[in-house]
């Protein structure tokens, strides 16, 4: 097969995505439709809300993508789609639709693991592809320490054992009236404030272990919260964000000396947290790692890194089975 003309969809929550990539780095069009204005009245995304939208938003989207591109459905050599983790209506909208185009077109079809998506992301458009190396998956739903020996060879070596890190954001800034998603507009005020201002727990950050957890982190804030007067929101966003910050760095790098890897990696939408990319980058550099950080465009939910594993699964010989299914409970590692 010369270089692969690959299309993808992303409905695994509330984003619709579709992407065009042609071999694992020509991204000729990435389209996104967010839903952040529908689910922000109530705070968190609603799965009925987000499926009903994805149905409406999919073909138009898939249209789109295809005219901008310059591309035809018939030079489509492969269609691939996120089988999961996720919402399980919010999946099965982009799952069945990228099945039945390939179905039609006679091409070759590939379920993606949303988390190989985020996992892989820091090596989109390089020239050898996913390496050896310790990546920190920091999402809304996800917190997991990966270790990468290649392409579908990977060990988990952490997770949360509650909160995410990007849900406790979204949690503590609804405690503190701001607007979803909260994890930017925590970023933003953070900027403003003093982080050493308010004392707030490392929760497992000396548990000898690679496990997350903050959940105490977010109680901690909303005890905290009526014993406090005047001005404190910037200082208190400061102050938890840099808890936060503090233990997924520590974590990161002492599971990187463990694993022995020269290169760490990170990804997901919380990846584009000003503080943590500062902290990150300066940690790595003391201990002497090479840091990778997915570009911001790449690290919130996106249909490109679907196509992007996508795309280094086809040039491995790998095609999914149409009779797969959509799972919402998908694991990374088997």
């Amino acid at each position: 097969m010369s270089v692969p003309l690959i299309l993808a969809l992303e409905t695994s929550c509330d984003e619709t995505a579709v992407a065009i990539l042609r071999g694992p780095g020509e991204l000729l069009v990435s389209e996104i439709s967010s839903q952040i204005k529908e689910h922000r009245r109530f705070g968190g995304v609603v799965p009925e809300v987000a499926s009903r939208n994805h149905l409406a938003k999919i073909e138009p989207l898939i249209l789109r993508a295809l005219e901008r591109s310059g591309c035809s459905p018939a030079e489509l050599d492969c269609v691939a789609a996120t089988r999961g983790p996720g919402l399980l209506t919010s999946l099965l909208v982009g799952h069945s639709a990228a099945k039945g185009l390939a179905i039609a077109l006679g091409r070759p079809f590939i379920g993606v693991n949303h988390l190989e998506g985020h996992l892989l992301s820091p090596f989109f458009g390089t020239i050898d592809g996913p390496c050896r190396s310790l990546n920190l998956i920091v999402s809304g739903g996800h917190t997991l320490l990966v270790e990468i020996d290649d392409l579908g060879s990977y060990r988990l070596l952490g997770r949360t054992v509650d909160d995410a890190a990007g849900e406790a954001f979204d949690k503590v800034a609804k405690l503190l009236g701001l607007p979803y998603p909260g994890g930017p507009e925590i970023d933003r005020l953070s900027k403003l404030g003093d982080p050493s201002r308010f004392d707030l727990p490392r929760s497992m950050s000396g548990s000898g272990n690679s496990n997350f957890s903050f959940s105490g982190l977010k109680t901690a804030v909303r005890y905290l919260l009526p014993k406090l007067e005047g001005d404190f929101l910037a200082d208190l966003c400061a102050s938890f964000q840099e808890a936060v910050v503090d233990v997924l760095v520590r974590k990161t790098i002492r599971a990187a000396a463990v694993s022995g890897v020269k290169l760490v990696t990170v990804s997901g939408g919380v990846s584009c947290n000003s503080r943590l990319r500062f902290k990150m980058a300066k940690a790595t550099d003391d201990a002497g790692f090479e840091l990778k950080l997915a570009e911001p465009w790449l690290s919130t939910d996106n249909a490109a890194m679907i196509a992007y594993a996508a795309a280094e699964r086809l040039t491995r010989g790998y095609r999914s089975n149409f009779s797969e299914d959509a799972d919402p409970n998908l694991s990374l590692v088997n």
